[in-house]
């Protein structure tokens, strides 16, 4: 059986350095990280870290589909049926497992180079946001669309999100709008814009490259900035559109910016209709969510959102909103899921509070060696 991350130390042409090269291998599935792909990924993370002949690491994936089209929300919404209350134990490992890979590859100490073609999505999306060099190309297609399956934009996305220029990031959290190579250069989501054929020049250029031992992050970035640009830049959305986006999400509450997105005429712009259509279908819980997690996310460290977000996370998998949001989008696919609560003005602030509540103490929360 293939395994479902290829891990490979590939030796430059000087034979002292190693690039370290990690591919998601499940392409049927868009690569989507389950558990045993997080685990491989940070185990070989950490054993790199220390090395002092490996300097950089190269995370890509199998086809050419999707980088990464999200978690293994299949496998979390069993273990939300078998649960009898509470939080599913499955759910509380997978999220500590994956939210520390997420804030390793943030906090790395070696060059990481993300390779961001095709579908990257969710879980995609955390390992793509913390790289130091976030390659997107002409196929590439970001989002965090949790919003319709009753979760919300995780992995570090109270982090990012909130940090994105005004108020692009609440829009994009609460719409699930999609983001070419372009728009994601624009928001700093993507460092590099380059031709999806370049992956194969990209990583023999690492290994052909003299390395030095000082600033390894900038001898990356020279090498990245000389590789082919795509023959047609894909034409952006967010930066076209950033005027009337960052009108909309004003508001003081979750209630006036989901109802001035919901009643804004799109004036028969695709895009932009395609985002509208999104939020108006997705979960009113989860609405309150993505405009608490950015109020909240914009003055917090990395490590406290994490810790939020295993919180959320958590409370979610308990909720039923998550289970039942799954159920209609993958288990039935009947795309007709029945939330709580019939739209983001009836959801009462008690509910909201509690997501944001821990089920565990300091001591013993999942995420407690993250330090501040």
């Amino acid at each position: 059986m293939d395994s479902v991350v290829i891990k490979e130390e590939l030796s430059a042409k000087n034979g002292s350095h190693v690039i370290g090269r990690l591919t998601l291998n499940k392409p049927k599935a868009l690569n989507a990280l389950d558990l045993d792909m997080a685990t491989i990924m940070l185990d070989a993370l950490l054993s790199w870290q220390s090395r002092d002949d490996v300097v950089a690491v190269v995370i890509d994936a199998a086809g050419d589909k999707a980088f990464c089209a999200g978690g293994d929300i299949v496998s979390m919404y069993r273990s939300m049926v078998e649960a009898e209350g509470g939080v599913p134990e499955f759910l509380e490992t997978f999220f500590k497992t994956e939210y520390t890979l997420d804030y390793t590859i943030h906090n790395y100490d070696k060059p990481i180079i993300v390779w961001g073609a095709g579908i990257v999505m969710g879980g995609g999306m955390g390992l793509l946001s913390g790289a130091s060099h976030r390659v997107v190309t002409e196929t590439s297609r970001l989002a965090m669309p949790e919003i319709s399956i009753g979760l919300y934009p995780d992995v570090g996305g109270s982090y990012f999100l909130p940090r994105l220029p005004e108020k692009t990031g609440l829009f994009l959290g609460l719409t699930g709008g999609q983001m070419n190579g372009t728009d994601a250069r624009f928001v700093g989501l993507g460092d590099v814009l380059v031709a999806s054929t370049e992956k194969d020049t990209m990583v023999d250029r690492l290994l052909q490259h003299s390395w030095q031992p000082n600033d390894l992050a900038g001898q990356v970035s020279t090498l990245l900035g000389a590789l082919k640009q795509p023959e047609e830049l894909p034409q952006g959305n967010i930066e076209k559109h950033s005027d009337l986006i960052n009108s909309l999400c004003q508001g003081d509450s979750a209630e006036e910016v989901v109802n001035a997105i919901l009643n804004c005429d799109m004036q028969g712009d695709k895009w932009l209709s395609r985002a509208q259509t999104t939020l108006q279908k997705g979960s009113p819980i989860t609405m309150h969510l993505v405009f608490e997690q950015c109020r909240r996310g914009a003055s917090m460290t990395l490590a406290e959102c994490f810790k939020m977000e295993v919180n959320m996370s958590c409370r979610c998998g308990e909720s039923g909103e998550f289970q039942e949001g799954v159920r209609a989008l993958l288990i039935d696919k009947d795309m007709s899921p029945k939330w709580k609560y019939a739209s983001v003005d009836k959801v009462p602030a008690e509910v909201v509070e509690h997501f944001f509540s821990s089920p565990w103490t300091e001591e013993t929360h999942p995420l407690a060696s993250l330090g501040k």
